[in-house]
């Protein structure tokens, strides 16, 4: 089940209650008035019938939208190739007053491109009787096409009076992704008893392992799988393994988890198609209320509505230390917890949980001078505080320019190369959030204890935007632990936007890829200068390394088939598009590669940049007293048998993960901090205040 509670704004107009349901969709516009009060809507979305086919093999993949006076308060989970869906999910929904009816609006999902109407229908809801549990059936009809029949949608509804709540206290942003890809912020307010809905519980450690016997989906008897796993509003997609049927990904994730008994983890497979609609491959769900925390579980799904299984290990375990509190409350400040985080992070406690690198402390004071989004010339700024998929928000400060929140967060930091991103956006009722500024601060970087104030950049980090931010951050972590987990995979952002194709961005790449080229064949020059004798000691040197390395590699280029599958001219535009997105993506990732290792020697992280010499120097002292051989010994033992001693473990490369960690030429303009106006100085601001 999918449980929501959203709440509801508006001004408060009365209401009046029948026990006779009004299903033909009709507006309540002539409602007498009555007593204003606050309601808690429980909906359950029990199934569709007869529902519209809006797909070419005669089927559509449906959803569900309810809204609110405008306002998307619901939606469900997809039913994939289904015209009868069943869906028993629940929504809890809290509204100021019966005025506005539910809308309840169908759709037929289209990966990649807009998705198909399907039909709609309001609920009256002044004719629901309270407290009593009531069944209803909802026509849905197109109001272009109001004779056509587009089947029926059923649900329970209990509406149930509440008094005395709280309201507008701080609120609640979760991204996700509209269902064209594009990033969307759907800000929601809650109340003070729904503070702690911000605060995970616990954490879902999920690996994907691999598929057994995937149905073919291509014509050459093979497919393209990845998979896409959904927790609430958090969602994570694979990457992309071409021509399989027994795909290996090893790839782990983390989820949040919100709810003491668990959730429900929906997981999709899909065969990716080039320049056309991906292929479902099957489903299935994992109920984490049946699984043991602080347990690892090994799960053999079978995939419904397809072939095969999926493999995985999920492991929950208990929630991490994150909070937020008033400047009142002040972790540090008190002198038993600071001591008490300075042990947990001692050099002496290095093997005590590797995950736990160290303890991040941001006070979010104010902001000044922010950017004009509403009509009135005014905003209503909140401010989203991101380290890696961990987020956390204030509240909304109204019809202001100059906003104060006051707030303390905390996280943990599992990557001490983790970047914290504070992002302030304007709050919109009826739309998605609008954004007003952002910075980035590797926490490198941090000074602790330092009030500073961040010009805040636009979406890209590449220029400034109009306002700034006041900040105090303090970071704590252990050396030793930071420098381990340098060597092991990053963690990947699972609500990143995907690459669109630009224009521009295609041409910084290729320059940067050019000066990268350029290096190269400025060292060739170099090195054939050695052969040339332009200066003796120096060619006899390379004569010397030569000969000791000279070593023919031969590789041989695997040529795919190719596909002799007429595609139609959209198909074909589709997939250039696709070409100059991977061509895009890899310019990006090997520019990146060249400049992270200049960036090393440049000591751009100083802390990379001694961990790489420390690395060398126990290198040469190893080397000194073992002989190499006896080491490539070990290292091929070790290769060997390691999926002998952990078949599930995750392969990866110590020097890659390295220098994934050190930021390329474009992420050190984004990372670099912008010199505010004097005005803006803290110190200055306190002696205006004092004159």
């Amino acid at each position: 089940m999918l449980d929501t509670c959203k709440l509801k704004s508006a001004c408060n107009l009365p209401f009046v209650y029948n026990k006779k349901i009004n299903t033909a969709g009709t507006s309540n516009a002539d409602v007498p008035l009555a007593d204003p009060g606050m309601y808690q809507l429980d909906i359950t979305l029990r199934r569709g019938q007869s529902l519209a086919a809006r797909d070419r093999g005669g089927t559509s993949d449906p959803y569900v939208k309810f809204k609110i006076g405008g306002k998307e308060v619901f939606r469900s989970k997809i039913i994939h190739k289904n015209l009868n869906p069943v869906w028993e999910e629940k929504a809890c929904i809290l509204v100021e007053h019966l005025r506005e009816p539910l809308y309840v609006k169908v759709f037929d999902y289209d990966f990649g491109l807009q998705d198909d109407f399907m039909g709609s229908a309001f609920l009256d809801l002044t004719q629901l009787e309270l407290n009593r549990p009531t069944d209803v059936t909802l026509t849905l009809k197109d109001p272009h096409y109001p004779d056509h029949y587009l089947g029926i949608i059923l649900l329970s509804i209990i509406l149930t009076p509440k008094e005395g709540e709280h309201r507008d206290v701080t609120m609640l942003m979760r991204k996700s992704w509209k269902r064209s890809s594009k990033f969307q912020t759907q800000s929601l307010r809650l109340s003070d008893v729904h503070r702690k809905s911000q605060l995970w519980r616990g954490i879902v450690s999920i690996t994907l392992i691999e598929g057994r016997d995937l149905k073919a989906m291509d014509s050459n008897g093979l497919s393209d799988p990845y998979v896409k796993f959904r927790l609430g509003h958090q969602k994570y997609k694979s990457k992309i393994m071409p021509k399989t049927l027994n795909p290996q990904w090893r790839e782990q994730f983390d989820f949040h988890l919100y709810e003491e008994r668990g959730g429900i983890i929906d997981i999709t497979a899909w065969d990716k198609d080039a320049g056309k609609r991906d292929d479902f491959i099957g489903r299935c769900q994992v109920d984490l209320s049946a699984l043991s925390r602080e347990q690892t579980h090994k799960l053999e799904l079978q995939l419904e509505e397809g072939e095969g299984h999926l493999v995985l290990l999920v492991t929950l375990t208990a929630s991490a230390t994150v909070s937020i509190s008033d400047l009142s409350v002040n972790s540090l400040e008190d002198q038993k917890e600071r001591e008490e985080i300075l042990r947990r992070y001692s050099p002496l406690r290095i093997f005590h949980n590797l995950k736990d690198v160290g303890f991040l402390q941001v006070k979010v004071i104010r902001a000044e001078g922010l950017m004009v989004a509403d009509v009135t010339g005014k905003s209503d700024p909140f401010c989203v505080v991101e380290l890696n998929n961990d987020r956390l928000l204030t509240h909304t400060v109204y019809k202001n320019l100059n906003p104060e929140w006051n707030k303390i967060f905390t996280f943990n930091i599992k990557d001490i190369h983790s970047v914290l991103e504070v992002t302030v956006y304007d709050e919109d009722r009826d739309r998605s959030a609008d954004f007003l500024g952002k910075v980035a601060i590797p926490l490198l970087s941090i000074q602790n204890g330092e009030q500073k104030a961040y010009v805040l950049k636009n979406k890209q980090l590449t220029g400034p935007t109009k306002g700034v931010i006041y900040l105090e951050i303090d970071v704590i972590f252990n050396a030793v632990k930071a420098s381990l987990r340098t060597l092991i995979p990053k963690e990947q952002k699972y609500i990143e936007e995907e690459n669109r194709l630009s224009k521009q961005l295609l041409l910084r790449n290729f320059n940067r890829m050019k000066r990268c080229v350029m290096v190269l064949v400025n060292a060739a020059y170099y090195i054939n200068s050695c052969f040339d004798w332009d200066s003796p000691p120096r060619s006899l040197a390379a004569f010397v390394v030569v000969e000791d390395m000279l070593e023919d590699e031969e590789e041989e280029d695997d040529k795919d088939d190719k596909d002799s599958e007429k595609k139609g001219f959209i198909n074909k535009i589709y997939a250039i598009q696709e070409v100059c997105i991977s061509v895009q993506n890899i310019l990006d990732e090997v520019a990146s590669f060249g400049e992270r290792i200049k960036n090393t020697f440049n000591w751009t992280v100083p802390f990379l940049s001694w961990l790489a010499i420390a690395a060398l120097c126990v290198g040469t002292v190893i080397l000194y007293f073992i002989p190499l051989r006896y080491l490539v010994l070990v290292w091929g033992i070790n290769k060997f048998t390691k999926k002998l001693r952990s078949p599930y473990a995750i392969d990866n490369n110590e020097l890659l993960d390295f220098l994934s960690r050190v930021p390329s030429d474009v992420q050190v303009v984004q990372y670099q901090e912008l010199k505010p106006d004097p005005s803006h100085s803290p110190c200055k601001r306190k002696k205006n205040n004092l004159g």
